[in-house]
Parts: C-alpha cells; sequence; structure tokens
C-alpha cells in the first residue's frame, strides 16, 4: 500500500470507502468533514493506495495540545494485512515531528472491532468520558430531529 496526502479527486471515492466502513452516521456530512479538515492540518489527512483504487485513510489532527483520529478506515476486503497500523504509523510519525505529546481517539461504543484495534497497537482507555456539542447549524438540527423521536 502507497500512502499519500488526499487531492481533491479522491472524495468521492473516499467517500465511498467510509460508508463501506460504516464510518458515516445520520449526523455527519463526509463533504463538509473534508472541506473543514482540508483548512487544517491537510498533511494529516491521508489515503492508502492499492493497484490505484483507495482502500485506507486516516485523518489526523493536531492543535497544539493534543493530536486526534479522525476516519480511520480500511476497505473490510483488505483489513487483517496491516494496513490500518501502517497509516496510524505514519500519522503518528508525522504528529510526533509536529512536537505532539499524545494522541486521543474517540471510538463509538457500538465498534468493538476498532477498540480492538486501537488496543493491540497500544491505545488505553484513559478512564475519561467524552461530551460533545454541535456548534453548527446543521449538525443541530439533525442531533434535534433525532432527539426528539
Amino acid at each position: 500500500m502507497k500512502i499519500r496526502e488526499y487531492k481533491d479527486r479522491d472524495k468521492k471515492e473516499l467517500i465511498d470507502l467510509w460508508f463501506k466502513c460504516d464510518l458515516v452516521v445520520p449526523w455527519n456530512k463526509p463533504e463538509l468533514d473534508i472541506q473543514r479538515k482540508l483548512k487544517v492540518n491537510p498533511e494529516l489527512f491521508l489515503v492508502g493506495v492499492v493497484d490505484g483504487k483507495i482502500i485506507a485513510s486516516i485523518m489526523g489532527g493536531y492543535e497544539g495540545h493534543r493530536g486526534w483520529i479522525n476516519y480511520l478506515a480500511v476497505d473490510p476486503e483488505h483489513r487483517r494485512q496491516g494496513y490500518g497500523l501502517y497509516l496510524m504509523q505514519e500519522v503518528e510519525k508525522r504528529l510526533k515531528a509536529m512536537g505532539c505529546p499524545k494522541i486521543n481517539i474517540q471510538i463509538r461504543r457500538t465498534n468493538p472491532e476498532a477498540i480492538k484495534f486501537y488496543e493491540a497497537i497500544g491505545y488505553t482507555d484513559d478512564n475519561m468520558v467524552s461530551l460533545g456539542k454541535h456548534l453548527c447549524q446543521e449538525n443541530n438540527d439533525l442531533q434535534y430531529s433525532r432527539n426528539k423521536k
């Protein structure tokens, strides 16, 4: 697998991968997530390519205090070949070079396979509670309609 930075031409193929990997939930807008990511640390937005096809992705971030990982995806047909680990190692290397002291990851409880993956590569439960608040109107509308039912 070759790792390279995301390019605009990757958008449709990448979003298809995210849907295939069940990373997109009703309140996510993948196109908007990509737009926003390209404004902050675009060098940490990577794709993995095999035979000219995007089979993996990762979105890293760093705001000066902690690093973050989002949208780590490996096509189900290509899992258990080390591609996820390879992407994580590349982002960790880049974050470390930026001076990042620690990486945080949020994983949905409904994704035990991802939890096992991160634990296997050295990530531990920080015994923290993750809270969130949507600041964008489109997310607030989705959140409200989801909770109203």
